[in-house]
């Protein structure tokens, strides 16, 4: 991206925080705005954040998210506008149901340049959910896909966390193809969640949303960074929760679950016996317990909460370098990874509940916020030594692990996610949900 195009780019996105559309035409017309500025991306070249009002994604290769560092320009996934812009996107909704709702696009090649009757059709879809103006429809070829509609699909795609490509595949049309009834009734579901979330929010939060697999560390209503994150599988999903910062692990032991003793641990050890060996797992006989010889237990006919097993800190360990505590009932907490493949992935419901961070270490700096000192470099240190530590946080910031398939920012964003967990229309706000059976 040259000099100039940067630079238009960051006023543009200055006077968009600054505009609080309130009708959704305007936060359609501002993100069309932002991709005429910016112009089409190439993609698998690297052009940071395409939008404030969209603001987890970006163009990079394939993915639809990325991680990087906003530096407080952005709105956040809930502020204390939210519930404000949530009533108004309702509104808005029930608007486009009252008239009809969209008209249905058809399976098939959208060729830029090309003209199709199937491209009409689309181009009423773009128009009924204000992402064309309404003249759009009266232009000299209306079956035409010119640059305009390549340009509102690349706007849809941001709103529905889908790597803004501009063409039409078979994820694309499925999302646009879900009725404007649906959608009201989304809306309306994660409105009660945004509210529970909302409640005793402090000024500094670590937000985390499950469905849009990303992380925001928020300061006054502002996001400074944003990461990608891997949650839950769909059989064992990540819960839904509020609560505040204790402390920070460096260099951790990771001590097992039973339930991963079970349904892993054991299993790969029968396979393999020196798997416990080169995972530095070591098992002893009840926490704090004499260390046993695993293999001299019948694993056939054992309990799996009969023993203790703990990975030592280092490079195979499953947290990795750190991991972040904060009080819950379910057990869970947000920590590095050794397997940062997975952050390049689009389908990142990989853990066995809690949360994997994509570097990490901004977030652990950001809450420590110099405390003692601390600063980036020390964390290098502190994790090359391996050397178990842990470092209490003073005034720790709120965290919400949230579960939101709709929101609302009062910058002017509308944004869908897919209903991973299966949890709306069951009035799901916080707590642990049941694990999806797989087909």
């Amino acid at each position: 991206m040259s000099g100039s195009h940067l630079s238009r780019r960051r006023l543009l996105l200055s006077a968009l925080t600054a505009a609080g559309a309130t009708s959704l035409g305007a936060r359609m017309a501002l993100a069309q705005d932002v991709i005429e500025t910016l112009g089409e991306p190439v993609l698998g070249e690297p052009t940071g954040a395409i939008t404030t009002i969209a603001p987890r994604l970006a163009v990079q290769g394939k993915l639809a998210t990325q991680t990087e560092i906003i530096g407080g320009t952005q709105a956040p996934f809930i502020s204390l506008g939210s519930i404000s812009a949530m009533r108004d996107a309702i509104i808005a909704y029930e608007e486009i149901v009252t008239g009809g709702g969209w008209p249905m696009v058809e399976p098939g090649r959208y060729t830029p340049g090309k003209s199709h009757p199937r491209n009409f059709t689309l181009r009423q879809r773009l128009v009924r959910e204000n992402y064309l103006p309404f003249d759009a429809i009266t232009v000299d070829d209306p079956k035409l896909m010119d640059e305009d509609m390549t340009r509102a699909v690349m706007s849809f795609q941001l709103f529905h966390g889908i790597a803004p490509s501009g063409k039409l595949d078979e994820r694309t049309i499925a999302e646009l193809n879900i009725s404007a009834e649906a959608r009201l009734f989304t809306l309306r579901e994660n409105l009660p969640r945004i509210r529970a979330h909302l409640t005793g929010l402090g000024i500094r939060a670590i937000l985390v949303n499950i469905p849009s697999l990303q992380l925001e560390t928020v300061q006054l209503d502002k996001v400074y960074s944003r990461h990608n994150i891997v949650v839950g599988k769909l059989e064992r999903p990540t819960p839904s929760l509020k609560s505040t910062v204790t402390d920070i692990v460096f260099n951790p032991f990771w001590n097992a679950p039973a339930s991963i003793v079970a349904r892993d641990i054991i299993p790969k050890f029968l396979e393999d016996p020196s798997y416990l060996d080169q995972m530095q797992i070591r098992v002893f006989d009840g926490v704090g317990g004499p260390e046993i010889n695993p293999h001299e237990i019948d694993w056939l006919n054992t309990a799996a909460d009969r023993y203790h097993f703990q990975q030592q800190p280092g490079a195979h360990n499953s947290l990795a370098s750190v991991k972040i505590n904060f009080k819950n009932e379910h057990m869970v907490y947000l920590h590095d990874t050794p397997h940062r493949e997975l952050f390049g992935t689009n389908a990142r419901f990989e853990s066995s509940g809690c949360v994997r961070v994509d570097k990490v270490r901004d977030v652990v700096t950001w809450i420590l916020d110099g405390q003692d000192g601390f600063d980036a470099g020390r964390f290098e240190m502190i994790a090359a030594s391996e050397e178990h530590s842990t470092m209490p946080v003073a005034n720790g910031p709120d965290i919400r692990i949230m579960y939101l398939t709709a929101w609302a920012t009062e910058d002017g964003g509308i944004n869908f996610r897919p209903d991973v967990y299966g949890l709306d229309g069951k009035g799901f706000v916080l707590g642990q949900p049941e694990p999806v059976e797989k087909l």
